[in-house]
């Protein structure tokens, strides 16, 4: 093996798998970064070190496809181009802003926090590490990134894709993430450039080292990884997401004059927040096939609409479009369906 691959003790890199078992050899760090300027994709929140916008792009990130996201970052400070403006904003402007991303509850959290920042921070993203622990919605992954590619510090990311890259690494499928986060935190003190190391770990675990494939013959250091070569994806430990169906009558009361009566959802649970027609949970499956399934992580709806001919109760509002109202993707769907 070539000391220009891997490094060992002694010499002027310490291996990566000293980290537990110091006689082994590391990759070195600059095959990595040499990987990543080649390798790269061109994302808009990889061209800015400004804490907004970063901030913005490592939640809309959270459990939504970069593609999904991509299209929808720069029309985000299209409406909010600023914290303030983002704090001012009414919560159903942010939750319309928010439409089509899923798990509406990270919204409310950008929304809480920008307002946190007004009040206690002076209007600015805060630049320690144990400030942004504090605004709702930022874990210890998502403050690292933020703090490691704003203000350079060296803080590790953990998401589901360096865990993966960490655990083939050392061929500890079953570390604990008490294990991996001491990893990640040994791996990006020896980087020299913890955010560029934080960013190329993601795209290393996001491409080539992937959940469904193990391209170890694209790997930059595949020579240093326990697992090369030896990946079974089928046997890797995965959590299992139970998903239950929910049977959904969805009311449609429309009129030509008024449009659609719509209500807004309880903050908490499904579509928090989000403005639907009246729902009713069904105790039974009915015989009829729904119009609608809409897949959610861990809940699969089937919805059934009613087009009812009696004035509604209770509280709501006619919507003569539904244009400026946050309306959840799958009640979107639902309706170009039946009208």
């Amino acid at each position: 093996m070539s000391s220009g691959l891997c490094s060992r003790a002694g010499s002027e890199e310490p291996g990566l798998r000293e980290l537990l078992q110091p006689a082994l050899p590391r990759p070195a760090p600059a095959l990595l970064f040499a990987w990543y300027s080649l390798h790269a994709r061109k994302l808009p929140w990889r061209e800015t070190t400004d804490p907004y916008r970063i901030w913005i792009s490592e939640i809309m990130l959270q459990q939504t496809q970069v593609k999904t996201v991509l299209h929808r970052y720069l029309e985000w400070f299209d409406t909010f181009p600023t914290i303030e403006a983002l704090a001012s904003a009414s919560t159903d402007d942010v939750l319309k802003a928010w439409e089509g991303l899923g798990y509406y509850r990270r919204a409310r959290f950008i929304h809480r926090a920008a307002q946190m920042m007004i009040a206690d921070f002076g209007g600015r993203f805060p630049h320690r590490f144990d400030d942004m622990m504090k605004l709702p919605g930022i874990g210890r992954s998502t403050a690292g990134a933020i703090s490691s590619f704003c203000f350079g510090t060296s803080t590790p990311v953990l998401d589901g894709n360096v865990k993966r890259v960490l655990k083939r690494w050392f061929a500890k499928p079953e570390a604990t993430d008490k294990e991996l986060w001491l990893l990640a935190q040994q791996v990006i003190d020896d980087s020299g450039d913890p955010a560029t190391w934080n960013q190329l770990m993601m795209e290393l675990g996001a491409t080539t080292c992937s959940a469904k494939s193990a391209h170890c013959d694209d790997c930059p250091v595949n020579v240093c990884c326990d697992s090369a070569f030896q990946v079974d994806t089928s046997k890797e430990v995965r959590k299992a997401v139970p998903v239950l169906d929910v049977h959904w009558r969805i009311h449609l009361f429309t009129c030509p004059q008024k449009g659609i009566w719509l209500i807004q959802r309880p903050d908490s649970g499904i579509w928090g927040g989000l403005w639907t027609p009246p729902i009713t949970e069904l105790d039974d499956r009915p015989e009829e096939a729904p119009t609608h399934i809409h897949q959610l992580s861990h809940r699969r709806l089937h919805l059934y609409p009613y087009q009812s001919e009696v004035e509604p109760l209770g509280d709501g509002r006619w919507v003569p479009s539904i244009e400026g109202y946050a309306l959840p993707t799958g009640i979107h769907r639902l309706l170009e369906k039946v009208t």
